[in-house]
Order: structure tokens, then sequence, then C-alpha cells
């Protein structure tokens, strides 16, 4: 099991940016594939990008060419985000397993961070 803390949600207008970070502690080795969801009000929750290990990452197509996943060697997961939408405005969570592949999809991970909110408008 590993403990996913979340930060650096906030709010912004259309066209900022924001980073997200999880900080991943305890058997660190079930964090080997992590994931952002992210869920709106009244709406499904959706995959939004996921790091395997150090490199392989994969991105929604609603959030290619404006958010990037990355992970440093602390087992800390960021998600840097620009050209916000106010279709952005949601509930980020990280969420993270030790299995040696990644999906976007959220039953099969099993440790979920508690969430951040993220707010879009002018």
């Amino acid at each position: 099991q590993v403990q996913l803390v979340e930060s650096g949600g906030g709010s912004v207008q259309p066209g900022g940016s924001l980073i997200l970070s999880c900080a991943a502690s305890g058997n660190t080795d079930a964090s080997k594939c992590m994931a952002w969801f992210r869920q709106a009000p009244g709406k499904e929750r959706e995959g939004v990008a996921y790091i395997l290990m150090r490199d392989g990452t994969i991105y929604a197509d609603s959030v290619e060419g404006r958010f990037t996943i990355s992970r440093d060697n602390k087992n800390t997961a960021f998600l840097q985000m620009t050209g916000l939408k106010p279709e952005d405005t949601a509930t980020y969570s990280c969420a993270a397993h030790g299995n040696r592949w990644c999906t976007l999809r959220a039953y099969e991970f099993k440790d979920w961070g508690q969430g951040t909110q993220v707010t879009v408008s002018s």
C-alpha cells in the first residue's frame, strides 16, 4: 500500500497554468504506475494522464498538448497544466499501483489520494 497526498490545486482564469503534485509514501514499490484522474460535479471520473516508472506517459485526448505528467526520483508525480479551460474544472486525484503496466482505467488502481480542487473561471 502507498499513501498519496496531492497539492497545488486552486483557481485560475482561462488560459492560466497550475502544477499539481502527488507525493507517494509507504511502500513506494506500489507506485510504479502513477496517474491523475478528475471528476467534475455530475460527471463520471475521467482518466487524465499516467506515467509508468519515470518516462512512459499517456494522456487523455482532452488534455493532450496542454498537460504534462512527470515524476522525480523521490516518488512525487507532477501534473503541469497549461492553457486551462473552464471544462478542466474538477477535483483532481492521484492514484497508483505497483504493476509494470499502466492504463487510465480507475478500477485498476488500489491507492488514491484525497483529491485537490481545480477551478477555471473568469
